[in-house]
């Protein structure tokens, strides 16, 4: 658990909402996840963070299907998730094995030839060996799966088309009731992850040809220093950096509406979180974000592959008197993706006997 994101969220959100959960990570930085926010006397660690690039996702491999996963194999049920705690499924025979699929790791599958491009050439040859190394094992462990779950239908196709498995939607939790309409003032907010494959370079770059409208990027990220200095002469963009989630809250309650425009995502809380507080979404009609804003209704939605203009002609259209009219369908519509929702159908899942499973997980399908 590296960082405070959409994964580890679900995650704490489901041991908090089930007492008889325990946790097994990798790691936990502490410096992110203070001793509250986590289980307290239900959660071991396998291994240490490092800050040796690639490293750490070698020792998590290792980590995860070595012995000291034995402890899976004493549990009924077990549920598995992110890109290699599924390898510990070694150690327990078929029955009572989920995966809850993010989705398949981008690295291996869709998102290979822009991680390979976007690495020096010496890294190259390192991420083509972990590849290698990984995908057997990773399918092998899928093959092992009596349940798999999509966090989306995006995804859910993603695992038909690279792992040949069916599986359900059962979609990840949003804490909507920390997300309020504040008031409504003169900036707009983009609060991805500023990676190259989030598309905030495009973002950045529409405002910067909009000097009349205001943009602040709330979070962090491998371009952040590149754009900030893009940016440098723009006064109506800022950046503020990770933010503490109460000032992520401020923010979101306070502005016209969000961007939010990544290259297919999994799912994105972000948009659900924009709506829960009433702020329609700049969104992009690809990935997860076509499952969460209707185009119209809940904000706009540019063209896949958005081009700077386009992003240009959404903003103009979300006005701040047309970004107003949506708040109550904004509301409305981030409460189907509540966090209650998706604790009890987990529970139901986790609740059934091993026979009745499949039946129980037919009925709590959100696909």
């Amino acid at each position: 658990m590296l960082v405070k994101g959409g994964a580890e969220s679900l995650t704490l959100t489901l041991c908090e909402g089930d007492s008889d959960i325990d946790l097994m990570v990798g790691f936990v930085d502490h410096n992110c996840f203070t001793a509250p926010s986590l289980i307290k006397g239900r959660l071991s660690e396998l291994t240490t963070p490092t800050n040796i690039q690639g490293w750490q996702s070698i020792k998590m491999t290792l980590a995860f299907e070595s012995s000291r996963t034995k402890s899976v194999r004493d549990y009924e049920k077990v549920i598995f998730s992110g890109s290699v705690a599924p390898l510990a499924v070694k150690h327990r025979d078929r029955g009572g094995n989920i995966l809850y699929c993010h989705t398949p790791p981008r690295f291996i599958y869709d998102l290979k030839d822009h991680y390979l491009n976007s690495i020096p050439f010496w890294q190259k040859p390192l991420l083509r060996l972990l590849i290698a190394y990984l995908r057997p094992k990773y399918e092998a462990s899928i093959r092992k799966m009596d349940l798999l779950i999509a966090n989306s239908v995006n995804v859910q196709q993603r695992i038909k088309h690279f792992l040949g498995r069916d599986s359900i939607v059962v979609y990840p939790p949003c804490h909507v009731d920390k997300y309020s309409w504040a008031s409504q003032q003169d900036f707009y907010l983009s609060t991805a992850r500023v990676e190259p494959y989030k598309r905030v370079r495009l973002v950045v770059e529409a405002f910067m040809r909009m000097p009349d409208k205001k943009l602040v990027v709330a979070s962090g990220g491998s371009d952040l220093a590149s754009l900030h200095e893009l940016a440098k002469d723009c006064n109506n963009i800022e950046f503020t950096g990770w933010c503490e989630e109460q000032q992520l809250h401020d923010l979101m309650g306070n502005c016209i509406a969000t961007l939010y425009l990544p290259m297919d995502e999994d799912f994105g809380i972000s948009p659900v979180e924009s709506m829960a507080a009433g702020k329609p979404v700049i969104g992009v009609n690809e990935g997860g974000v076509k499952e969460t804003v209707i185009d119209g209704q809940t904000g706009v939605l540019c063209p896949s592959d958005p081009s700077v203009e386009d992003i240009m002609t959404s903003v103009n259209t979300m006005s701040a008197q047309y970004a107003l009219s949506l708040r109550d369908n904004c509301e409305q519509r981030a409460a189907l993706f509540s966090a209650d929702i998706f604790v009890d159908k987990m529970k139901r899942l986790l609740d059934s006997d091993l026979v009745d499973m499949a039946d129980v997980a037919a009925m709590v399908d959100a696909s």
